[in-house]
């Protein structure tokens, strides 16, 4: 799967899409769990939801004719969670195995050396090494959809009727949690 997801990002006609490539080859990306406990919680979770959400995007952009750049589709789908490179960390904890014995098991959990949100983090990070569009930004920035504090969920609309494309990808995103468990 990281050759696939180096080898769709390379086909990016973009400035900076090698600086990306060479921050995620040096990062824990490839190897990184998508969440500590809710979808993707093992190792390579996460490259694996990031490629199944852009092979979502891709099939419901088509069925719904929307005209998006294959590079804008790329960027969003596959780099949405960007953010959680280098964020989580392998710990132990005393569980009971089969037997019912004490053992010291692992378990994923959260170290974030970067506290700046989850999606804006991603922003950021992207925008460090390449130019995004403004589509991409909204994209990528709300792709949490109504899992936003409902305080935002006005803004949130506003960014969705702007940008459908964002709704797309938070979409798919929810898709390939909800239904693939990745």
């Amino acid at each position: 799967m990281k050759e696939e997801m180096i080898n769709l990002l390379s086909t990016i006609d973009r400035e900076g899409i090698k600086d990306v490539i060479s921050f995620l080859e040096k990062s824990d990306f490839f190897t990184a769990p998508a969440s500590t406990k809710f979808h993707g919680a093992y190792e390579g979770g996460l490259l694996e939801h990031s490629l199944k959400v852009y092979e979502i995007l891709k099939k419901k952009l088509s069925d719904n004719n929307m005209n998006i750049s294959e590079d804008t589709i790329k960027i969003v789908a596959l780099l949405h969670d960007i953010c959680k490179a280098n964020f989580y960390k392998v710990d132990y904890r005393n569980a009971k195995n089969e037997m019912g014995e004490w053992e010291k098991v692992p378990y994923y959990t959260v170290d974030d050396t970067i506290p700046y949100g989850h999606s804006e983090k991603s922003v950021m990070m992207l925008t460090e090494y390449m130019k995004l569009t403004n589509e991409e930004k909204y994209a990528i920035r709300w792709h949490m959809g109504f899992t936003e504090p409902k305080e935002l969920y006005s803004t949130l609309g506003l960014a969705f009727k702007k940008y459908p494309l964002a709704l797309m990808l938070f979409e798919s995103d929810l898709e390939a949690t909800y239904l693939y468990n990745i």
